[in-house]
Protein backbone atom coordinates (compact mmCIF):
# COMPACT_ATOMS: atom_id res chain seq x y z
CA UNK A 1 0.00 0.00 0.00
CA UNK A 2 2.66 2.14 0.83
CA UNK A 3 4.54 1.97 -2.25
CA UNK A 4 1.24 2.91 -4.34
CA UNK A 5 0.95 5.82 -2.77
CA UNK A 6 4.60 7.08 -2.88
CA UNK A 7 4.21 6.32 -6.60
CA UNK A 8 0.44 8.11 -7.32
CA UNK A 9 2.14 10.71 -4.58
CA UNK A 10 5.22 11.07 -7.09
CA UNK A 11 3.63 11.43 -10.07
CA UNK A 12 0.72 13.84 -8.79
CA UNK A 13 3.42 16.12 -7.10
CA UNK A 14 5.68 16.61 -9.87
CA UNK A 15 2.12 17.28 -11.77
CA UNK A 16 1.39 20.31 -9.50
CA UNK A 17 4.69 21.43 -9.94
CA UNK A 18 4.36 21.83 -13.29
CA UNK A 19 0.93 22.82 -13.12
CA UNK A 20 1.36 25.40 -10.99
CA UNK A 21 4.51 26.57 -13.02
CA UNK A 22 2.21 26.95 -15.93
CA UNK A 23 -0.80 28.79 -14.06
CA UNK A 24 2.01 31.56 -13.12
CA UNK A 25 3.75 31.36 -16.31
CA UNK A 26 0.43 32.05 -18.55
CA UNK A 27 -0.28 35.20 -17.21
CA UNK A 28 2.55 37.07 -17.83
CA UNK A 29 2.12 35.45 -21.61
CA UNK A 30 -1.15 36.58 -21.72
CA UNK A 31 0.00 40.18 -20.17
CA UNK A 32 2.32 40.71 -22.89
CA UNK A 33 -0.48 40.58 -25.44
CA UNK A 34 -1.43 43.23 -24.35
CA UNK A 35 1.75 45.43 -26.00
CA UNK A 36 1.83 46.17 -29.57
CA UNK A 37 3.43 43.29 -31.19
CA UNK A 38 5.71 44.14 -34.40
CA UNK A 39 6.99 41.26 -36.99
CA UNK A 40 10.11 40.54 -35.01
CA UNK A 41 7.61 39.90 -31.48
CA UNK A 42 5.45 37.24 -33.34
CA UNK A 43 8.97 35.93 -35.20
CA UNK A 44 10.41 35.50 -31.68
CA UNK A 45 7.45 34.42 -30.17
CA UNK A 46 7.06 31.86 -33.11
CA UNK A 47 10.69 30.77 -33.04
CA UNK A 48 10.93 30.67 -29.17
CA UNK A 49 7.73 28.25 -29.23
CA UNK A 50 9.62 25.70 -31.63
CA UNK A 51 12.74 25.86 -29.69
CA UNK A 52 11.18 25.33 -26.46
CA UNK A 53 8.62 22.78 -27.37
CA UNK A 54 11.38 21.02 -29.02
CA UNK A 55 14.12 21.22 -26.33
CA UNK A 56 12.12 21.37 -23.41
CA UNK A 57 9.22 19.30 -24.25
CA UNK A 58 10.44 16.55 -26.55
CA UNK A 59 13.86 16.41 -25.80
CA UNK A 60 13.82 17.48 -21.81
CA UNK A 61 10.26 15.95 -20.93
CA UNK A 62 9.61 13.33 -23.41
CA UNK A 63 12.96 11.41 -24.07
CA UNK A 64 14.13 12.18 -20.95
CA UNK A 65 12.37 13.19 -17.80
CA UNK A 66 9.16 11.06 -18.26
CA UNK A 67 10.34 8.11 -18.90
CA UNK A 68 12.68 8.50 -15.81
CA UNK A 69 10.06 9.90 -13.36
CA UNK A 70 7.60 7.30 -14.24
CA UNK A 71 10.49 4.22 -13.90
CA UNK A 72 11.40 5.79 -10.40
CA UNK A 73 7.43 5.78 -9.84
CA UNK A 74 6.91 2.43 -10.87
CA UNK A 75 10.22 1.32 -8.81
CA UNK A 76 8.76 2.83 -5.76
CA UNK A 77 5.60 1.17 -6.16
CA UNK A 78 7.68 -2.16 -6.37
CA UNK A 79 10.13 -1.50 -3.36
CA UNK A 80 8.05 0.88 -0.51
CA UNK A 81 9.84 2.46 1.39
CA UNK A 82 7.88 5.00 3.92
CA UNK A 83 10.96 7.71 3.68
CA UNK A 84 10.61 7.68 -0.16
CA UNK A 85 6.88 7.53 -0.38
CA UNK A 86 6.53 10.67 1.80
CA UNK A 87 9.03 12.49 -0.40
CA UNK A 88 8.02 10.56 -3.76
CA UNK A 89 7.99 13.79 -5.97
CA UNK A 90 11.40 14.28 -4.72
CA UNK A 91 12.35 10.56 -5.14
CA UNK A 92 11.05 10.35 -8.77
CA UNK A 93 12.99 13.53 -9.81
CA UNK A 94 15.77 11.62 -8.51
CA UNK A 95 17.06 14.16 -5.61
CA UNK A 96 17.90 11.07 -3.95
CA UNK A 97 18.21 7.11 -4.00
CA UNK A 98 19.47 7.47 -7.20
CA UNK A 99 23.41 7.04 -8.81
CA UNK A 100 25.51 9.82 -8.10
CA UNK A 101 25.38 10.71 -11.53
CA UNK A 102 21.42 11.11 -11.66
CA UNK A 103 21.76 13.30 -8.57
CA UNK A 104 24.55 15.88 -9.65
CA UNK A 105 22.44 16.04 -12.99
CA UNK A 106 19.34 16.48 -11.08
CA UNK A 107 20.87 19.28 -8.47
CA UNK A 108 22.41 20.78 -11.62
CA UNK A 109 19.46 21.40 -13.60
CA UNK A 110 17.44 22.29 -10.91
CA UNK A 111 19.95 24.92 -10.50
CA UNK A 112 19.96 26.30 -13.33
CA UNK A 113 16.38 26.41 -14.17
CA UNK A 114 16.69 28.86 -10.38
CA UNK A 115 18.79 31.12 -12.27
CA UNK A 116 17.43 30.90 -15.30
CA UNK A 117 13.93 31.79 -13.61
CA UNK A 118 15.84 34.92 -12.24
CA UNK A 119 17.28 36.35 -14.91
CA UNK A 120 13.92 36.29 -16.48
CA UNK A 121 12.42 37.62 -14.57
CA UNK A 122 14.80 40.94 -15.03
CA UNK A 123 13.30 41.03 -18.94
CA UNK A 124 10.77 43.42 -19.38
CA UNK A 125 7.30 43.22 -21.06
CA UNK A 126 6.44 41.91 -24.11
CA UNK A 127 9.87 39.82 -24.15
CA UNK A 128 9.30 37.98 -20.75
CA UNK A 129 5.21 37.06 -21.81
CA UNK A 130 7.16 35.97 -25.22
CA UNK A 131 9.81 33.43 -23.40
CA UNK A 132 7.14 32.73 -20.74
CA UNK A 133 4.56 31.41 -23.36
CA UNK A 134 7.22 29.31 -24.71
CA UNK A 135 8.06 28.04 -21.51
CA UNK A 136 4.66 27.01 -21.16
CA UNK A 137 4.38 25.17 -24.37
CA UNK A 138 7.23 22.92 -23.20
CA UNK A 139 5.57 22.37 -19.45
CA UNK A 140 2.31 21.05 -21.15
CA UNK A 141 4.57 19.08 -23.33
CA UNK A 142 5.86 17.79 -19.80
CA UNK A 143 2.59 16.95 -18.37
CA UNK A 144 1.10 15.11 -20.94
CA UNK A 145 4.27 13.42 -21.48
CA UNK A 146 4.69 12.72 -17.84
CA UNK A 147 0.64 11.55 -17.64
CA UNK A 148 1.25 8.81 -20.79
CA UNK A 149 4.44 7.42 -19.40
CA UNK A 150 2.95 7.46 -15.70
CA UNK A 151 0.16 5.29 -17.13
CA UNK A 152 2.21 3.31 -18.98
CA UNK A 153 4.72 2.21 -16.35
CA UNK A 154 1.51 0.86 -14.11
CA UNK A 155 -0.81 -1.00 -17.35
CA UNK A 156 2.70 -2.76 -19.32
CA UNK A 157 4.31 -5.87 -18.13
CA UNK A 158 7.81 -4.51 -19.21
CA UNK A 159 8.48 -0.66 -19.23
CA UNK A 160 12.05 -0.53 -20.74
CA UNK A 161 13.53 2.92 -18.90
CA UNK A 162 15.58 2.72 -16.36
CA UNK A 163 14.69 3.93 -12.74
CA UNK A 164 18.26 5.16 -11.94
CA UNK A 165 18.54 4.00 -8.52
CA UNK A 166 21.96 2.68 -6.85
CA UNK A 167 20.89 -1.11 -7.32
CA UNK A 168 20.90 -0.99 -10.79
Amino acid sequence: MTGYFGAFWGITGILLLLGSAIYRLTSHAVDALTYEFHWYHWLSLLGLILFMAYAEGYRGFQQAFSPRAAARARYLSEHPKIFHSLLAPFFCMGFFHATKRRRMISISLTVGIILLILLVRMVPQPWRGIIDAAVVIGLLWGVVSLLIFGVAAFTSHHFPYSPEVPET
